[in-house]
């Protein structure tokens, strides 16, 4: 999974919508991610293609289309977690060489 895959799922467990989406992804990363609408679009679109996100409808505000993650956009980002996790600790375990404590 790409990091902008997976930043997305991250922006949508809230009801988001694209600029939004946008925001919340600069923000997380101190402005080191920053999309494009282009990018953002296509990843949502794809995205909704797998049924990971789906359009979110609220009957106060129709302005803006808003996207929320699904129960299979949940798993997809929890098994993603994970996978950081595992990594992460095999990273520090070699460039730490056990050092880190």
């Amino acid at each position: 999974m790409t990091e902008t895959t997976f930043l997305v799922l991250l922006a949508v467990y809230k009801p988001n919508h694209g600029y939004g989406i946008m925001q919340f992804i600069d923000k997380v990363t101190d402005g080191r991610v920053v999309l494009g609408a282009g990018t953002l679009y296509g990843a949502v679109n794809a995205l909704v293609k797998k049924k990971w996100i789906i359009p979110y409808d609220d009957e106060f505000d129709s302005k803006k289309k808003e996207y929320v993650i699904t129960d299979a956009g949940r798993q997809i980002a929890e098994g993603e977690l994970k996978r950081l996790e595992e990594v992460l600790k095999l990273a520090s375990t070699i460039i730490l060489g056990g050092k880190n404590g």
